[in-house]
């Protein structure tokens, strides 16, 4: 029974962490000075519960930064077992996008964070990387994408998406640039891309 109890509380606790960043990205993204008071209120925690998991500000901006980095690594061989490989590469990319306008909604925050003497360092890429990687990688061998595409290559395609204004209508913006890198992507993949479903 307490160990019923015990992994009850510990799901009670993730539940409560994880409505904590969701709160903060949108309150963040909306304002990067908004009161840690305000981010709790909207996630629905006392602020002993928020503290607990949160000490202060740098702590939740670097956590926020480390969990999007996290999602959208971890999303990429989730999709790769459920969908084709080009499908599960366009569909990531839409991820990538929603990770690039979060990113850019709490820039500000992040250098606050940051950019002291001594202060955190910002957590690398390296988990993002390795999933373009696995995505390139699993259409490369499906005959779906041109030969040799790094993650580099990749990023370096993509990097229109740091342009975009967060807080404008940036969806439909996003969806075109993506589109054309995809039309980049699958220009010269030894596949027969002429009788592919369109995406």
């Amino acid at each position: 029974m307490q160990d019923k109890e015990g992994a009850a509380l510990r799901s009670d606790a993730r539940r409560n962490r994880e409505r904590i960043l969701e709160a903060a990205v949108t309150e963040l993204t909306r304002c990067p000075t908004a009161p840690l008071s305000a981010i709790a209120r909207k996630a629905g925690v006392g602020q002993g519960t928020f503290y607990r998991n949160f000490p202060n500000r740098e702590a939740l901006v670097l956590e926020i930064y480390r969990y999007e980095i996290q999602q959208v690594a971890e999303a990429a061989p989730r999709l790769l077992e459920t969908r084709e490989p080009l499908r599960a590469l366009r569909e990531w990319m839409d991820r990538l996008a929603r990770f690039a306008m979060t990113k850019a909604g709490l820039a500000d925050a992040i250098r606050t964070a940051t950019g002291g003497p001594g202060g955190p360092s910002k957590p690398g890429h390296a988990p993002v990387a390795a999933a373009a990687g696995l995505l390139l990688r699993a259409n490369e061998e499906a005959g779906t994408i041109r030969p040799g595409m790094t993650p580099d290559d990749f990023f370096l395609a993509i990097a229109g998406l740091w342009q975009i204004d967060p807080r404008s209508d940036w969806q439909p913006c996003a969806a075109r640039l993506m589109d054309f890198v995809m039309d980049g992507l699958r220009a010269g993949a030894p596949g027969s891309l002429d009788a592919k479903d369109p995406l």
